[in-house]
This record gives C-alpha cells, sequence and structure tokens, in this order.
C-alpha cells in the first residue's frame, strides 16, 4: 500500500509526459526570439554540436499551423529557420553586428506593429475609429 502523500510522476501518465515535454520545447523555442541568447549559445559552441543541430531541426514542428499557435515570438520562428543554416550558426558566434542588427530588427517591428483589427478594412468599426481618430493608427511609444 503506497502512503498518500506520493504523488504519480509525470512519466508514470504518459499524456502529462507529452504536454511536460512540449512545454519545455515551446519555452525553448521561445528563448530563440532573444538575439543575446542565441550569441551566448554560440560563445559557448553550442550552436556546433550535432546533437544539438539535430535537436535545431526537430523542433521545426513548430513552423506547423496546428504547432505556431503557441508561439508568442513570431521571432523565435524567423531565427529557428535562421538557426538551420551553419553560416548563420557560425557568423552568430564572431559577430556582435549579427545579434545587435537581429535586436533593431526586432525592435523596429514592435515600434512599428499595429493591432490586426486596427488595419483590417473589413472590420468596419476599427476603420470608422480610425478615421475619426487618426490618433489610433499610430503606434504607442
Amino acid at each position: 500500500m503506497e502512503p498518500d502523500n506520493i504523488t504519480s510522476t509525470p512519466t508514470s501518465d504518459p499524456k502529462a509526459a507529452n504536454r511536460a515535454k512540449f512545454e519545455l520545447e515551446l519555452e525553448f523555442v521561445q528563448a530563440l526570439a532573444n538575439p543575446f541568447y542565441l550569441h551566448s549559445l554560440a560563445q559557448q559552441n553550442i550552436l556546433e554540436q550535432p546533437a544539438f543541430i539535430n535537436f535545431l531541426e526537430y523542433l521545426l514542428y513548430f513552423k506547423q499551423k496546428d504547432y505556431a499557435r503557441f508561439i508568442h515570438y513570431p521571432h523565435a520562428l524567423h531565427h529557428l529557420e535562421l538557426l538551420q543554416h551553419a553560416q548563420f550558426r557560425s557568423q552568430m558566434k564572431k559577430d556582435e553586428f549579427l545579434r545587435d542588427f537581429l535586436h533593431q530588427k526586432q525592435f523596429d517591428h514592435w515600434r512599428t506593429w499595429r493591432e490586426p483589427s486596427a488595419i483590417n478594412p473589413s472590420n468596419p468599426d476599427a476603420l470608422a475609429a480610425q478615421q475619426m481618430d487618426p490618433e489610433i493608427s499610430k503606434p504607442a511609444l
């Protein structure tokens, strides 16, 4: 007889184990959105390890529609795609300019990004509000 305070481990339940694995992989993929993290991985020679390169290739499943919907930082998928190329991985290691370039591109994207409903002409309420108040379409600083 088992004591009441022992709980089942995640590996005893395949569904819980799969969920935990997915959440861990999702968290890692989203971390790839950070150019400084990419640069750190490169500086530690992690991006050169064959097992890690295979893992990055495996993570491409996040580009599928059913999985991409969980991604909060779309740059993560772009960086995951770039990491598939040896030239990018080696450039990331030796070039702080590339890190800063990626960071600036992200900043520019978020600085100019607008709510999709605000620019969707099929949304009459947003279009009417924008016509009445042009300040709505300006990005928040």
